[in-house]
């Protein structure tokens, strides 16, 4: 199995996922804060939120406030790898500036910078819409309620194809730019199944694009209560039994 301790470029990926308010957030940022330290504090904050309504945007002002002062916040619904591959060149841009002047930041000697992107959930949701309504309709004004008619085959083949690209293009751009990535996800398949074929498909697309992202990470922490497990220390037996097994991976659809 292709792990990330395989790999001869530097990137690290650290996946946070677990249910709603588990506190998988909390545990991002704090252990982003940890990682930065060598750098003097300094992170990249990756947004995928969009704010549509008063509620959501009283949960993104909350976040904003909490947020340390030495950290930027990169409004970003749908081009994270690009927003990664940005972070990194600013950093090397700012580095090379006050290697000239013959003092680099604090702290920052050899230190990989460090970017928390929060979150995938949100992130998938962005890219499913990406590409227009789905059904080739607006939603309906009384609550975005769709119905349960199946949805365009076609749709959902384009729908899938833009998360899986977009996965593989974030993981790439952190093994390209050696950057400390700390991803925030969420477990969404653990109750009954959705009742509309959106959500399905959502539920699915999700799931798929942890799988993929999981697979690759260097650390991966499911928070239950608050409490983080560490899930890749967990499971290393079953991992290697299913690695010495024949039967291929089954893939995204």
């Amino acid at each position: 199995m292709d792990t990330a301790q395989d790999r001869s470029v530097p990137g690290r990926l650290i996946l946070v996922t677990g249910g709603a308010r588990s506190g998988k957030s909390t545990y991002a940022e704090r252990l982003a804060a940890q990682l930065a330290e060598p750098r003097g504090g300094r992170v990249t904050y990756i947004a995928t939120s969009q704010t549509y309504d008063e509620e959501m945007t009283q949960r993104v002002s909350a976040h904003q406030s909490s947020r340390p002062e030495t950290w930027t916040t990169v409004e970003c619904p749908t081009s994270v790898a690009a927003a990664v591959r940005a972070a990194a060149a600013a950093d090397a841009a700012s580095a090379a500036a006050h290697d000239g002047r013959g003092a680099g930041p604090a702290g920052s000697a050899g230190a990989p910078p460090v970017i928390l992107l929060d979150c995938v959930t949100l992130w998938v949701t962005n890219l499913l819409f990406s590409g227009g309504a789905f059904g080739g309709s607006e939603p309906p004004e009384d609550g975005y309620n769709y119905d349960k008619d199946l949805l365009p085959a076609e749709e959902e083949r384009a729908a899938a194809a833009r998360v899986t690209a977009a996965v593989t293009d974030l993981l790439a751009a952190v093994t390209e730019t050696g950057v400390t990535l700390v991803a925030v996800t969420n477990e969404v398949g653990l109750g009954v199944v959705p009742e509309y074929p959106l959500a399905r498909l959502y539920r699915d697309q999700l799931g798929w694009a942890n799988q993929r992202l999981a697979r690759d990470a260097d650390g991966l922490y499911l928070l239950v209560s608050g409490y983080p497990l560490d899930v890749k220390a967990l499971a290393q037996p079953q991992i290697q039994s299913i690695d010495d097994s024949s039967s291929p991976a089954k893939e995204p659809q």
